[in-house]
This record gives structure tokens, sequence and C-alpha cells, in this order.
């Protein structure tokens, strides 16, 4: 198809999208299943086509998250378009486009996210958090950079970029970075202390930015780990992006201390009054400044959170997704390239934001290079990690973290932190993780092969690894 047709084609499928999401809210289920429908003929990534083909699925028998995505409608006008533009269009349906394109002539498959960690410093010292203290943009990655990335990024087909730090709003270049690259959907995460009623205005009318703020529970737990008075912050300023029409969610790091506050019927209700579309679970990993094994939740926790987050999902007006325990939504671990890869602010190129280790550096060489190198390579050959290729224990840190440790010794992957090879060399951290691994493997395995195995085997073809 010639560039012209393409442009063509690419504005009939924006004014189709758009005049079919103008009726989400008031569409019937029957509707939106058709509108699933279009979308799944529309893009060619297997990925988005499992989300929407489970879409189709949730309409059937979980109105929580019909009237999840109905919420769109109290959105600004602004992020409802780039929502349809960047999101849907660019970052689903071009990207793919893109890449298999790309996949057809160079025999390899880009992925469809970054996550760029654009600054060191942060106004707040939590606890178990790598980020350096509030110093001088020294710890910045440069403007210029970001600028080539973005433009490299968009040449591999991928439209949707995350930020974060350090804290990214402290930088007074992050709204020209969203302005400059208005095709692009970016994921903040962000404290939220420096987001003024200013930048919240700023935000809506851009559109361009979901802003996903960290939260340890209610205020309590927050303030506990964060400072006293943050969650009253962190409040107004969800105030002020509920009133100014911007999609925004929380982000929440769960420990053995949390993981049942926050995954209650309280927390998500309360999240979802102060205007929450959609959360983030991650799992505590012993990294950072202090590495503590003991914060890590229990094996069973976990598995109660990940029935725990379908259940939300079912029952509650608002999108929740689990880095870890939705393995299965995601074919798996999607880390070294196979759906990201992970820059810090020195630019160092990691497998995944939380495997702090690396062999290539995107100062010196192109996103292609870094993304293709045969560290990277190692890892997604690797993938999915176990011979019964359960998806249910997806990681090579947690899950099977002989692989972390026999990659990064092989290609000679150097730690890009202080202390950062203790994940990988302290006997206490790596006799913990391996006794961890085998107690949820002895969990979830029998739960993988009788409930979900089977209807997951189209995760295991050449498109998805």
């Amino acid at each position: 198809m010639n560039s012209k047709l393409k442009i063509i084609s690419q504005n009939a499928r924006r004014l189709l999208i758009g005049k079919a999401l103008e009726l989400v809210s008031i569409a019937s289920d029957d509707n939106l299943v058709r509108l699933s429908r279009i979308l799944e003929k529309l893009t060619r990534d297997p990925y988005h086509v499992d989300i929407l083909k489970r879409f189709r699925q949730a309409i059937k028998g979980n109105p929580g998250y019909v009237q999840a995505v109905r919420r769109i409608n109290n959105l600004n006008p602004s992020v409802k378009r780039k929502l349809i533009s960047n999101l849907i269009i660019n970052s689903m349906i071009i990207s793919a486009e893109k890449r298999e394109e790309i996949d057809k002539l160079e025999a390899w498959r880009p992925p469809s996210l970054l996550v760029i960690d654009v600054t060191d410093r942060c106004n707040l010292r939590c606890d178990g958090c790598w980020a350096g203290a509030y110093h001088s943009k020294e710890g910045d990655i440069s403007y210029e950079l970001l600028n080539r990335i973005m433009r490299e990024a968009k040449e591999l087909g991928i439209y949707f970029i995350t930020l974060a730090g350090g804290e990214p709003f402290i930088r007074d270049d992050i709204m020209r970075l969203f302005r400059e690259h208005n095709d692009i959907y970016f994921l903040v995460y962000t404290n939220g202390i420096c987001i003024t009623k200013n930048i919240a205005k700023g935000i809506a009318e851009l559109g361009n930015v979901a802003p996903a703020i960290s939260v340890e529970g209610l205020e309590k737990e927050t303030d506990a780990r964060r400072g006293n008075g943050v969650h009253k912050r962190i409040l107004w300023v969800m105030k002020n992006l509920r009133k100014e029409g911007v999609l925004f969610g929380f982000s929440t790091m769960i420990t053995r201390h949390n993981s049942e506050n926050a995954s209650s019927d309280e927390f998500i209700d309360f999240y979802i009054k102060q205007g929450c579309c959609f959360g983030w679970y991650f799992q505590y990993i012993p990294i950072g400044r202090n590495p503590n094994t003991a914060l890590m939740s229990t094996p069973e926790q976990r598995n109660r959170l990940r029935e725990r987050t379908f259940k939300i999902r079912e029952t509650k007006p608002i999108l929740v997704g689990d880095f870890w325990n939705d393995g299965m939504l995601a074919g798996g671990c999607i880390a070294g390239g196979r759906r990201y890869i992970h820059i810090t602010n020195k630019g160092d190129a990691e497998p995944c934001v939380f495997a702090h280790f690396s062999v290539d550096n995107i100062k010196n060489k192109s996103l292609k290079q870094v993304i293709n190198s045969d560290f990277f390579k190692a890892i997604r050959k690797a993938q999915p990690y176990s011979a019964n290729k359960n998806l249910l224990a997806p990681c090579m840190i947690i899950d099977h973290p002989h692989v972390l440790r026999g990659i990064c010794k092989k290609y000679r992957a150097k730690p890009t932190q202080a202390r950062g090879e203790s994940l990988i060399e302290d006997p206490k951290i790596t006799d913990f993780l391996d006794n961890y691994s085998k107690e949820f493997k002895a969990i979830t395995d029998p739960i993988w092969e009788t409930r979900h195995k089977a209807c997951c085997e189209h995760w295991f073809g050449k498109e998805s690894y």
C-alpha cells in the first residue's frame, strides 16, 4: 500500500473508531461486542486481539468491566480524542502494522512499549525505592536523547511510552515532551506531589498523558511510607485531575504488610470515588537502597491477590492490572524486548524495570541495536522459562531466578545501581528467591494445569514468542 492510500486508510479508521467510541457510554452490551469485533479486525497484534476477546467475555459476565469502559464519557474531550488517535489507532493498530512489516522484512518484531526513567531526582524518600535524593539535574536523561528515543521508537511502531523516575514531574520540560510528541500516549508513574492545578489543566488540554499516582493504601499506610501529609496532597491532586477530566489511576507496591488492605473493597471503592479509572499492582522486589526480602508478600498472599484482582474486575467500575499476576493476559514475561525494555536515566538498557542489569547504553547505540542485543535475545529465547509454560508464574526474577542469574553471567551484564548485584549474588537473597519460587510453583502449577493452560495455548506460537 503506497503512502497516500495508507493515510486515507488511517483517517478512515480514525473516523470509524471515533464514531463507535462516541456510543460507548450509551451502547448496549451487544453493540459493545460489535465494537470489539471491529477493533479486532483492525489490529494484527495477537496481544491486542486477546484483550478484545477477553473484553467480549467480560461483557457477558463482568458488569464492572463494562462500567469501567463507560466511564470514558466523563473525560475531557481532548482526553477522549487522544484515547482514540494515540492509544487505539497509533499504539494498537498502526503499531501492529509497522512491527509486522519489520518482522517480515528483518525477521524480528519490535516491542510495543518502552519504559524510560527520565530522572533519578525525587522529592520523597520511600522505603524500598531505588530513586535518588532530590538533587541536581545531572541525574536527568537529556532532553535531546529523549527526543531521539521518541523518534526511533515511532520508526519501530512504538507509540506507547511509560515514564518513571525518580519523579517525572520534577522536570520543568516534561510538558514540552508531551506536547512535541503528541502522537504518543504516555503513562506516567508519579507520586503526584508536583502536579499543580496548572499542570492538571495542561494534561487535560494535551490529552495524551495518564498519570498513575503511587499510594500504599489509605492515609495511614501511604503516610507511613511516604511521609506525613502526602496522602492529603494526593487527594487534592486527584480532585484537580478529576475536575479537569483527566484519565488517571493509582499505582500500589504490594508488600507482606499491605497485600490485603490494598486490594480490599474499602481501598478500591475509595479510589474509584476519587476518580481513578485504572489501577496497577506491583510486587515488592528486594532491590534498591536496602533490599529486604521480609517485605515481599508470601506466595499465598500473591496468589490471593491474583484471585482478588479478577474479582475486582468482575464487580468494580475500574480497570485493575497486576504486573506479576496477569501473566496470562500478556502471554507471560514481557521483558527483554518481547513487549518492552527499560531505559534508565543514565541511558542503560535493562530487560525489565525490576532487573537492573545492562550490557548496552542508548547513548552510543540505536534503539534497534539495543533491543537486538544478544543479552535481550537470550531472554526472549528463554521465555516462557518453564517446561509446563505456567503463565501464572512468569517472572525470571522471582519465579525463575536461575534464568536471570544464568543469562546475566553468560552475557556479563553489569548492575546499573549500587548493590544491584545482590539480587543475583547475595546468598541471603538468592536462597530466599529459590525457596519462594518453589513454593509459588507448588501453589500455581495445579491451578495452571487444571484451569488455565488449555485456554492459553494461543500464546505459544511464533507471533507471540
